[in-house]
């Protein structure tokens, strides 16, 4: 009987990890446009990312593609070659034949030799030859500054996988569903983070712990970091990369008050490493990597992270003191970015990418898009009363715009009305007044200040890059203000921030207010009998401390018997009626959906699945449009569908179509992860 035909070990490995490789579509099309020759494709490729994003997956990924192409394949590993020309060349000497592909791994290895290759062995090298270069660097400027290369060089900056590619990632390797999203929120989108926690979460079996919340142990936190980081040149540098990972952007400045004199060198080597990248304000590390030094380093010293969290502390408090008008922004955001994670902090902001959006000093001529703003997202009498203050305090106003974007898509008012400004005007400022009264006068010198506005249509009053700003100019004017007697936030009276006023001890005013069919509700704070730079040392203490009642929802009993599960029909019934009811508490308490999985198995309240199903939308295909329908129909509640086309400058009927599709898409987002397990987490 003759034995059937095998393949190598070899051939099984490669099988294996060809199997394994998801996404990069993008990449793969730019090398097959180069394998055929088609116009404008380049002749050599340039690929670069930090350790463990998937380079070398990706060059056995173009190996095989060039192989199937009938091409012969040259493979030079930096890590094997000596650093010398020759070495190099005699490497590769196989590329002279025609139509080779030449593949350069791990090319920082052998970085000294790029003004070579560049100048000498690739101009030499036939004219059907395609090479890829693939290291953690990007490519020297040199490249781009010769016209000769425009037309020749291709770069390729690989970065993460998308959300739907590292969930395939995660299901190819047979994680369970109701894992697969406290992966992703770990791992997010970092290929070498994603094996990682794959390998863990299949060894360990165990599910998620009771706080639905999973979190990869030392070892793999260990291996990670290994991987992207390599060698270390000494301690010193892996100091400033802990204090790179707890502040919200390093400076210089920053450095050389942490850990001293040698600070400008620190933080020349710190800026060109592949796993930081930078912004107009300083750098900052990848998020995986920002995580796992963090954790790293409270894992096995937990007195050197609070003792670094203490000095940061204390520098960056010093800051938001000192910091002229046009950095305060950054000055407060760095110190609230030291407790990110933490209780309230973490529910209340979106932490951005930092340099998204920009903060300006209110301009006369950005009148009209304030009034527009208004208009669009409270109504024409709120508008009114913006157009007052705009005439009388134009100076407490600021607008905010995307990075480059010369209109203002939001704005704010932090007002410091001179005694009794703007009763007559603005019903808000009326009660104001009215509590202060019922609470003894104002001495002479103290004042009281209204955060007034915070207009931003797309993501009115949610946590979101503008909200976040908005938030860091009314906590930096407090810690600045040495009259403040009382201070009042003005938020819609919808229930979201409530919490978070609380355990500020911003006490809501007995009655809301109402202004154009809009009821608001006014947080007060007397600061007479403790300073703003008092309370935020109880407050930071107490946020570090955690919540209590997460401790309570983490400890509570899960009921042994689960009601029965809703059909279909009853679960799109449910949903349409949660989206009807979001602004009103009581009537979700008794939704149906309070008992799916989506609420009972993932700690989540049925107002936080919704809201998370909302913000889905912007992810489909011209969700931008629905997004924007769903969230005026339900979030911000306009009076009629016809009063919310008006808004939105659109057709009434275009309006209900968008509405309309809007709830169709998050009933099935709603099912889908209903019936698979996984948490509804946002995008």
């Amino acid at each position: 009987m003759q034995a059937s035909p095998r393949g190598t070990i070899a051939d099984s490995v490669h099988a294996a990890m060809d199997d394994a490789f998801v996404g990069r579509s993008a990449e793969l099309a730019l090398l097959r446009d180069a394998l055929a020759g088609r116009p404008g494709a380049p002749s050599v490729l340039y690929v670069h990312g930090p350790g463990g994003i998937g380079k070398s997956a990706l060059m056995r990924r173009y190996a095989r593609e060039a192989r199937a192409a009938g091409r012969l394949v040259v493979h030079v590993d930096g890590r094997n070659v000596p650093v010398t020309p020759e070495a190099f060349e005699e490497a590769a000497t196989a590329v002279r034949e025609p139509g080779a592909v030449l593949l350069i791994d791990t090319f920082e290895y052998c970085q000294s030799l790029e003004p070579w290759l560049r100048e000498e062995f690739l101009p030499g090298l036939p004219g059907d030859v395609l090479v890829v270069v693939a290291g953690r660097h990007a490519p020297d400027v040199s490249w781009a500054a010769d016209p000769g290369w425009a037309d020749v060089l291709g770069v390729v900056a690989l970065g993460d996988l998308n959300t739907s590619e590292a969930e395939t990632f995660l299901e190819q390797r047979g994680i369970a569903p109701a894992l697969r999203g406290p992966l992703l929120a770990f791992a997010a989108g970092h290929p070498l983070a994603l094996v990682l926690a794959a390998h863990v979460a299949k060894r360990q079996d165990t599910g998620l712990p009771p706080s639905g919340r999973w979190t990869p142990d030392p070892d793999t936190i260990g291996a990670l970091l290994r991987q992207v980081l390599g060698p270390l040149p000494g301690p010193r540098h892996r100091l400033v990369l802990e204090v790179c990972a707890q502040a919200h952007l390093t400076t210089e400045a920053l450095l050389r008050a942490v850990v001293g004199d040698d600070a400008p060198e620190l933080f020349a080597w710190l800026r060109e490493q592949p796993y930081v990248d930078h912004c107009a304000e300083g750098i900052f590390p990848h998020d995986v990597l920002r995580e796992a030094l963090a954790a790293d380093l409270r894992w096995r010293d937990t007195e050197g992270f609070d003792q670094l969290h203490r000095r940061m502390h204390a520098h960056l408090l010093d800051r938001v003191a000192a910091a002229p008008p046009d950095r305060l922004l950054r000055a407060v955001g760095s110190l609230q970015f030291l407790y990110r994670g933490e209780g309230y902090m973490a529910q209340s902001h979106a932490w951005y990418t930092p340099g998204l959006v920009e903060d300006h000093p209110y301009d006369p001529s950005a009148a009209a898009d304030v009034l527009a703003l208004a208009e669009r997202s409270e109504g024409p009498d709120s508008a009114a009363v913006v157009r007052y203050w705009l005439r009388t305090r134009p100076q407490d106003f600021r607008v905010q715009r995307p990075r480059g974007g010369a209109r203002a898509t939001a704005f704010s008012a932090w007002l410091r009305p001179e005694s009794h400004q703007g009763r007559a005007h603005d019903p808000v400022a009326a009660a104001a007044w009215e509590h202060v009264a019922l609470h003894g006068p104002l001495r002479p010198a103290e004042h009281i200040a209204l955060g007034r506005f915070h207009v931003h249509p797309q993501h009115y009053q949610r946590p979101s890059p503008v909200m976040d700003l908005m938030l860091w100019r009314m906590l930096g004017e407090l810690l600045r203000d040495s009259g403040l007697a009382w201070s009042f936030i003005v938020l819609r009276d919808d229930g979201f921030w409530d919490a978070h006023m609380e355990f500020c001890d911003m006490a809501p005013v007995p009655r809301p207010v109402t202004v154009g069919g809009y009821a608001y509700r006014l947080f007060a704070h007397d600061w007479r009998a403790l300073r703003p730079l008092a309370w935020l040392s109880d407050k930071q203490e107490a946020v570090s401390a955690g919540p209590q009642h997460d401790l309570a929802a983490a400890a509570a009993p899960v009921p042994a018997v689960r009601p029965p599960a809703l059909s279909r029909a009853e679960f799109a019934a449910a949903v349409r009626s949660a989206l009807r009811d979001l602004r009103r508490p009581r009537a979700l308490e008794v939704n149906p959906l309070r008992r799916s999985r989506l609420v009972t198995d993932h700690g989540m309240s049925l107002r936080e699945v919704l809201l998370n199903a909302v913000a889905s939308l912007v992810t489909e295909r011209g969700g931008d449009k629905m997004h924007r329908a769903a969230t005026l129909g339900f979030l911000e509640g306009a009076p009629t569908q016809e009063a919310a086309a008006r808004r939105l400058g659109m057709p009434y009927s275009t309006y209900r179509r968008h509405l309309a599709t809007a709830v169709s898409r998050i009933e099935e987002v709603m099912w889908r992860h209903e019936e698979a397990r996984l948490p509804l987490l946002p995008p």
